[in-house]
């Protein structure tokens, strides 16, 4: 029965997505007497936590009630009070926990608070669950690194695009939709300045329904080649666009970006190139916790070979399209010995309709 109550408590948490970064996605669920008497989850940064809606939301009395949560109640004051004193205040007689805070600062400190007050802690339910939901939140909160995710599409013999550079559209509206949806759970998206100069994207959620909020656009360009005119530099949005670039890049150019509201980020040289590890430290500094890599072959190379990359979805299109030309997903100058290739962990294959994704974990140490 636990883990009935804590499944309802993951499919509330799921409707945070997007909304509550650099927070936890949490859900909450008060049963009495075997009914729900109330639900509650953390809709968006700021606000209150589910513990507090789910309360808010209660239809009757909850004390001596039971309560479903996915995250260890928070016992620290924040930009709300602690739910773990919330909890002990409204008489909770039990308090079902799927997984216990991840910061390190404070981790074990709310189920503390709960038991020195009589209350019982149960502990585990569903957790491996809890843990992928929040696996952004639980890689931001632990390191202060963004989780990085490498999305890539490719047709069947393995080609991003023709050897021409057509690309659109390589997956159905299935796949691409799914993307967007995946553009709104994250904090930013990266892109190389070659898809900049390439296809000018915009680098947004075109979405229906949504928190009206577009990603942040991380543009990776060594040396300043962003064209001014270009769409990510002149669309109306409410999220700002930051242009990570290196002393290879010309001044003037730089101050030209920033008339136009764009941020600057200056790393170091990597290889004649942007230091992707500089990179996501300093991102990280500004309470960026994820980042959707959208890059072309080289880029992609470069974040695996310098393991930035935490997670990649792979869509794959039953189309050929052949030539020796035509760029691969991962480019760069290779792995020459195959003993020596990263492998993907803890596989997952989805299907949208006639495509098909695979997920993966690179699973790097730290």
């Amino acid at each position: 029965m636990d883990e009935k109550y804590m499944r309802r408590a993951l499919e509330l948490a799921k409707k945070g997505a997007g909304f509550t970064n650099p927070n936890p996605l949490v859900g909450a669920v008060i049963v009495k007497e075997g009914r729900i008497i109330g639900e509650g989850y953390h809709q968006i940064y700021g606000s209150h936590h589910a513990e507090v809606n789910a309360f808010r939301n209660a239809i009757e009395d909850v004390k001596g009630a039971t309560m479903y949560v996915t995250l260890e109640p928070c016992s620290h004051f924040g930009k709300t009070p602690p739910c773990a004193n919330a909890i002990v205040e409204k008489g909770i007689k039990k308090v079902v926990v799927a997984m216990e805070d991840p910061n390190p600062e404070v981790s074990g400190r709310g189920i503390k608070i709960l038991r020195d007050n009589g209350i019982e802690v149960i502990t585990g339910v569903l957790e491996e669950e809890s843990r992928k939901l929040n696996e952004i939140f639980i890689k931001y909160i632990t390191t202060k690194l963004p989780f990085c995710i490498l999305k890539t599409a490719m047709t069947l013999d393995g080609k991003i695009a023709t050897r021409t550079g057509d690309s659109k559209w390589i997956t159905n509206e299935e796949s691409r939709e799914y993307v967007h949806n995946l553009r709104q759970r994250v904090a930013a998206i990266m892109v190389g300045v070659g898809t900049i100069i390439k296809d000018d994207p915009m680098l947004t959620t075109r979405l229906e329904k949504g928190n009206n909020s577009d990603p942040i656009r991380i543009i990776v360009d060594t040396r300043g080649r962003t064209p001014l005119d270009s769409k990510v530099l002149n669309i109306k949005s409410n999220a700002r666009t930051i242009i990570a670039t290196t002393e290879l890049a010309e001044k003037e150019r730089l101050k030209e970006y920033e008339k136009k509201g764009a941020e600057i980020i200056i790393t170091p040289l990597k290889d004649n190139k942007v230091d992707l590890k500089f990179l996501m430290q300093e991102l990280g500094k500004r309470k960026i916790d994820s980042v959707l890599l959208e890059g072309g072959s080289e880029l992609n190379y470069s974040a695996i070979e310098e393991r930035i990359v935490d997670k990649v979805n792979i869509f794959i299109a039953p189309k050929f399209i052949g030539g020796n030309e035509a760029k691969t997903p991962i480019g760069g100058i290779g792995i020459p010995l195959m003993k020596d290739a990263l492998l993907l962990k803890n596989l997952g294959l989805h299907r949208f309709g006639d495509d098909i994704m695979i997920e993966g974990y690179l699973g790097q140490e730290g």
